[in-house]
Parts: structure tokens; sequence; C-alpha cells
């Protein structure tokens, strides 16, 4: 499986890619944690650095516009058709509440697997993917019930680097999950 499809990113290599389902679905089936060690995609939204389960990614493609779909929130960007699939496109700066959302040539969309969906989600750049040992991740600082923490699995220190750790798919509540899979 490609990881990268008309993606002007820098390559991954789909060997990485295959090892780290090994690894991760082994240590799936013998019980072990999947959360909080492994193998991470790594993405900018801002000036953050983000990163997501290497599982959960099926492919990351160059942003093209998707077809606006009338009444949806403002973070659903709209649809586009995936070798014949609609795949609904989230954009994660506006969801996050990020101060700028601008397109650019290093602008793609990540194509993810979540709760047994398609979905796309719009970041401003992918860096690569990392090995995260467990004990590099620190549990997420706790926050008045103001901040949505609900979606940080934790933060991780990778050298000069600090990397938040996402569960993709808490990102979307339960009603907005909900009113996707209606709509799709």
């Amino acid at each position: 499986m490609s990881l990268l499809h008309d993606a002007p990113v820098r390559q991954m290599s789909s060997t990485s890619f295959s090892s780290a389902s090994a690894k991760r679905t082994a240590a799936a089936a013998a019980g072990g944690s999947t959360t909080l060690g492994g193998e991470f995609l790594t993405f900018r939204l801002g000036q953050e650095e983000y990163g997501i389960d290497i599982l959960k990614v099926q492919e990351i493609r160059s942003y093209e516009q998707p077809t606006r779909i009338a009444n949806a929130p403002p973070f659903l960007k709209g649809v586009v058709n995936l070798r014949g699939v609609i795949v609904p496109v989230l954009d994660l700066r506006i969801k996050l509440g990020c101060e700028t959302a601008e397109v650019n040539a290093i602008t793609v969309v990540i194509v993810l697997n979540m709760r047994g969906r398609v979905v796309g989600a719009v970041v401003d750049s992918v860096s690569d993917v990392l090995q995260i040992d467990a004990q590099m991740v620190q549990p997420a600082p706790e926050m008045s019930a103001m901040v949505d923490m609900r979606f940080i699995q934790g933060i991780a220190n990778v050298g000069e680097r600090m990397l938040i750790l996402m569960d993709i798919e808490s990102i979307l509540s339960s009603t907005e999950l909900g009113a996707l899979e209606a709509a799709f």
C-alpha cells in the first residue's frame, strides 16, 4: 500500500508503513498498549506539531478543493471522490481553532480510517513518521473544563520537538460523528 498519493511532501517508504502496521497489529493482538507508544505520522497545524497513530492513516493526498455541502459546520470543508468513494473532508485547523487556515503548496489531506469510516483531514503539512517509545510520552496537562482535551493522548518530547499525540477518533463529538454518518 502506498502511503503517498499525488502529494508534494517528503516520501515515506511503504516498507516502514508495513513494518509499523505489522508491529502495532501484533502488539494489539498480544494485548499490548497501542495508544502511548509506536509509530506516529507527524504533521503541523499552525505552529504546533501533532502526531497520530500511523495505523489510522490510509494515505496522504495533495489538497484539492472539496465540493461544499450546504449547511455544513465550518470545519466540514465538503466531500471529494476518492476512487469512487465519497469522502468527507474535515479541516483540523478550523476544528481545533487555529488562527489561520490558508491553503498553500504544502497543505495536504490525510486520509484516515475513523471508526470504520474513511475521512479526509486537512493539515498545514506532513513532517515524517516517528517511532515514539511509551516512556517519551507524558500525560496531557490538566486544563479547565473550558478546554476540550478529550482527543489528546499525551505530549511527547522528541529531541527539540514537542508533539501533541492525538486520538483522531475522539476529535469529533458523538453528535458530530452521528451527523457525518447520517449525511454520508
